[in-house]
Order: C-alpha cells, then structure tokens, then sequence
C-alpha cells in the first residue's frame, strides 16, 4: 500500500473536520465543514447521545457516506470509553468481565514458560524494539500496563500490514484475510491463536477498545488487493481511515485522555483520526512515483481531470504546471488535517506526571536523548526540569511536526514526487524541535 501508517501511534481529529476539495482556478482548496452530527445508525443499539443536543450548537451539513461511516466508528469508541468511565466510577474497576483467559488455560495444560501473559508481552515488547526503536523508547513513559498493551495493538497492526505488504503478500487472498478477521474476533471473544493474540486478547479486556477499527484495517488491506485507483477525495478519505485513521482509534482508549481535559471524547478522538489520515495522505504524496511504477495512483482521480492532467501524466511522471497546481491543493488538504491533529495531542492522558527526579528516569531519558540525536532530534531544555509528561507530549508533537515537515519538502523539490524523494535533513529537524517543546511544556 501507499506507505501505510500502520505503525503510527497516538494520533488525533477534531470535533469540528474540514474536508477540502482543491480548486484549481484559485489554487487554493474550498472548504467543506463539517460537524459532528450522529449519524444514522446501520442496526444495533443507538447511541445515548440525541442529534437534538447538537442541533441547537450548528445547524445540519451534508456529509459523504464515507464520512458517515467513519464518524460512526468515532462515536461508537467514544460510547464505550464513557461507559468504561462510568463503571469505574460505580465500581472501582476497569475490566470488563471477560472469558478464562489462553494463558491461564496453557498454564493448566502445563506450558509454563511459553503461554503466560507476562511472556506474551514480553515477546510483542521484543518485536517493537526491533522494528520501532525510538517508539519503542517512547512506550517505556508509559505506566506497565499501558505500555503492555500498546505493545500488543502494534504487533497486531504490524501482522496485519504484513499480510499484503510482507515476503509472502503474492500468496494472501481475500480468503485469508477473512480468516484473520475470524482470528480477530476470536480474540476478542477471549479465544486467542497465539502468545501475540493473547497478549492483544487480554489488552481489550481491560481497556475499552472497540472491535470496528480493527476489523477496518483489515478492510484497508481489502482494498489493496484488489483496488489501485480512487475516483474521488471521499473514497480515498476512507482508504486512509483503514489503513492508518484506525490506528489512532485503537491507541487513544489505552494512552486515555488526560482527566483535567474539556475536550469531549468526541472530538479527542476525532483529532485521533486526523493524525492518521494526515500521515497518510502525506505518504501517499511523497510516493507518487514510487506507486505509479506499481501501476498504483492514490490521488483522487476526478481532482486529477479538474486539474487537466490524466493516468498518463502520472505514468509520464513530468512536473508541469499543471501538476504543480494540482499538488498545491493536495499539500494544504494534508496541512489541514495535521493542524486538526495538533489540537488533540495535549489531552492525552499522560498517566506519568512525575518529576524527573529518580536515577532510573534520568538514566532513561539520557538514554531515550540519545537514540533520538541518532535521528537529528535532540531535547532542547535541561532533562532535570523536564516530566516524563513532558517528554511523551514532546515525542508525538514532534513526530506531527517532523512529519509534516515532507510536505515542505515536496515543495522544496518543486513538487517532483515522481523521482524525488521528500525528506527532513537533520539541521531542519533540529530547527522545529523548540516549537515542539515548547508547546509539550504547555501541554504538561
């Protein structure tokens, strides 16, 4: 797929989205706002939250089916989280009552030392220190069981990218996939496969994360079996909430939202969302050339004929001004849904408040510093003053600022993405780094 963010983690929407069609007279994208109105529900039991309550803030706006559909795997987690609030708050617990757990069964079978929980996690801990090293080191600001369960949902993302983008992608049919998603189900009923199912199976009995985006990003790679064009921005929108929009959804139950926050849970995980289409949209304009020559176009090919370009053009791989123009308006649609984002990152749920004061934190941090100057990013500030809270707000703004940074680099290379390859230099890095703390230490 078109770099898929599959890996990405916290990310963030707002309750206010603005979809944005390029309109290549002016060159600039006109916008469409759209608010969060409940959606028709598809069956099942409605939401407790009446459309009359929203009524009275804005009045109604159209939205696409695919906005629909994915607005309604929104409100859905952010139902459960509440629920989840309000059983904590009558009972003093946050599980959810669930079936025996694998472990526990293997453990009875007599497989000490392979199927228990604890070496579950260790092993999902294993493989994101191996392929994710600086999130990795981000996940250890974490409490225990947070960071566990972060753990689990990457290993379980990464599988699942792995299916059609790994060694044995030629292999994987629409049937094998519907395996993995009866697999998944199983797990969430409590009937893991595997010690990296189990360890996933027993983080969604303790937090509240919905099955839907799960089973979306299993869609996403659906698609890529099959789909290599996409007629309209709406369709494309939905193929970036499969594949990386999903992540956010998955993650944000576990980080939580930070109990001081005003924010509705609505929009902190709409601005979850938007992080995750941010970087996708992002990675789908850095690889343009690289997909065209995998007979691949995710651009919106509708946008494509308003701005009088074609399949060939792309194919042709020749930067005119028409293609400029054309990539204008795709830079700023990408830029809007990051500045959705950043709004998000302050009311995540730090759960690690505590002055940077213990050697073992000292010594993490110094560790963590210098894994991230191995990248160009360096901490600004004294580590001393600095909060584990600090910190974690400083990686994921950091990581929205730096990513975004490649749509600056597009334009830098004047908008040639057919044999360019946009990046951040190290000394540009650096430079946005400040912001960044900054408005961590704000965030803190």
């Amino acid at each position: 797929m078109a770099g898929s963010s599959a890996a990405v983690w916290p990310a963030h929407h707002a309750s206010c989205r603005r979809h944005h069609q390029p309109s290549y007279s002016s060159h600039l994208p006109r916008a469409r706002l759209l608010l969060p109105l409940l959606p028709p529900r598809r069956g099942g039991a409605s939401l407790a939250r009446p459309r009359a309550s929203l009524a009275a803030v804005a009045p109604a706006v159209v939205r696409t089916a695919s906005e629909e559909a994915v607005y309604e795997v929104v409100l859905r987690q952010a139902a459960l989280v509440r629920e989840g609030r309000g059983r904590v708050a009558r009972e003093g617990a946050a599980r959810r009552p669930r079936p025996r757990r694998w472990a526990e069964e293997k453990e009875e079978e007599g497989l000490r030392g392979w199927g228990l929980l604890g070496d579950a996690y260790d092993r999902c801990g294993e493989v994101c220190a191996e392929y994710a090293k600086t999130f990795y080191l981000g996940t250890q600001l974490m409490t225990p069981e947070r960071r566990k369960a972060v753990w689990a949902i990457y290993v379980w993302c990464r599988r699942t990218d792995e299916l059609v983008d790994g060694p044995n992608a030629n292999y994987i049919t629409p049937t094998a996939l519907d395996r993995w998603e009866k697999r998944l189900e199983d797990l969430f009923e409590g009937r893991p496969y595997d010690m990296y199912d189990a360890a996933l199976s027993d983080t969604v009995s303790k937090f509240p994360v919905d099955i839907q985006p799960f089973k979306d990003m299993i869609e996403g790679m659906r698609l890529d079996l099959w789909k290599s064009r996409y007629r309209t921005f709406d369709e494309l929108y939905l193929y970036c909430y499969y594949v990386a929009g999903t992540v956010g959804l998955m993650t944000v139950p576990v980080m939580g939202i930070a109990p001081d926050s005003k924010a509705s849970t609505e929009s902190v995980y709409n601005a979850a969302l938007a992080l995750g289409i941010a970087n996708q949209l992002t990675n789908i304009l850095r690889d343009v050339g690289e997909d065209a020559r995998r007979g691949r176009i995710y651009l919106p090919l509708d946008e494509l004929a308003q701005a009088g370009l074609t399949e060939d053009d792309i194919f042709r791989g020749k930067v005119t001004d028409k293609w400029r123009r054309f990539m204008k308006g795709q830079i700023q649609r990408a830029r809007l849904f990051f500045d959705e984002a950043e709004k998000g990152v302050a009311h995540l749920d730090s759960a690690s408040r505590w002055p940077v004061r213990e050697p073992q934190n000292s010594a993490f941090i110094y560790s963590y510093n210098l894994n991230l100057q191995e990248k160009g990013v360096l901490f600004i500030g004294s580590k001393k003053s600095l909060t584990l809270c600090t910190i974690l707000l400083l990686q994921v703004l950091a990581s929205l600022w730096l990513y975004r940074q490649i749509l600056d680099a597009i334009e830098a290379n004047d908008y040639n993405n057919f044999t360019k390859r946009a990046y951040v230099g190290k000394a540009k890095k650096l430079l946005s780094l400040p912001v960044a703390y900054a408005r961590a230490a704000v965030g803190s």
